[in-house]
């Protein structure tokens, strides 16, 4: 897995081991970052939040096109500790927490851009959404790029922006009310 685009382009970075993780592919990585950069402009100085992070791929993207700060959680220890390793061969800091969605508790800041690719299956996109918004995870206006398996459905209070498939894979973009 490499990263795409900005200034650690064709950089290499870890998965964890083991099953337990699906790496969000390049061809739909690719896909979302073009999506968000029509409704964006730019990922400058954005504050984005990794959650399902598995190996930060999401999030290490946006910080490579010039996000200011990223936050990664994923409730999985050798996910964490792929996060971790794919900081440190990158040479740059960011918040890493080990944590399942249910404990997340209030947010030190809402975040502009949010990731979430939770296991496909399990229904856990909206509560994941339902805990963000009530916890402060979510700044007015901030995009939601959702990854789950095409068959999961999703009843979320935000606008969709667009959805699109991916073989077994959907991926939302969704916007939080500039209001809330």
């Amino acid at each position: 897995m490499r990263i795409i685009a900005g200034r650690w382009r064709g950089r290499a970075i870890a998965a964890p081991p083991g099953l337990a993780t699906r790496p969000t592919s390049d061809r739909v990585r690719e896909a979302v970052f073009s999506m968000l950069a029509s409704r964006l402009g730019s990922f400058d100085g954005l504050d984005v939040l990794d959650l399902f992070a598995g190996s930060g791929a999401m999030g290490l993207e946006a910080l490579s096109r010039g996000a200011g700060s990223a936050c990664f959680i994923d409730h999985d220890a050798a996910a964490v500790q792929a996060i971790r390793a794919n900081l440190a061969t990158l040479g740059t800091a960011a918040s890493v927490r080990q944590s399942p969605v249910a404990s997340l508790g209030p947010a030190p800041r809402g975040h502009h851009l949010v990731f979430l690719d939770p296991p496909y299956g399990q229904g856990l996109a909206a509560p994941a959404l339902a805990q963000l918004a009530a916890h402060g995870w979510l700044a007015p206006g901030a995009l939601i790029s959702i990854e789950t398996a095409a068959t999961d459905s999703l009843d979320t209070p935000f606008e969709r922006l667009v959805e699109r498939r991916f073989g077994k894979a959907l991926v939302r973009l969704l916007r939080v009310p500039a209001g809330d």
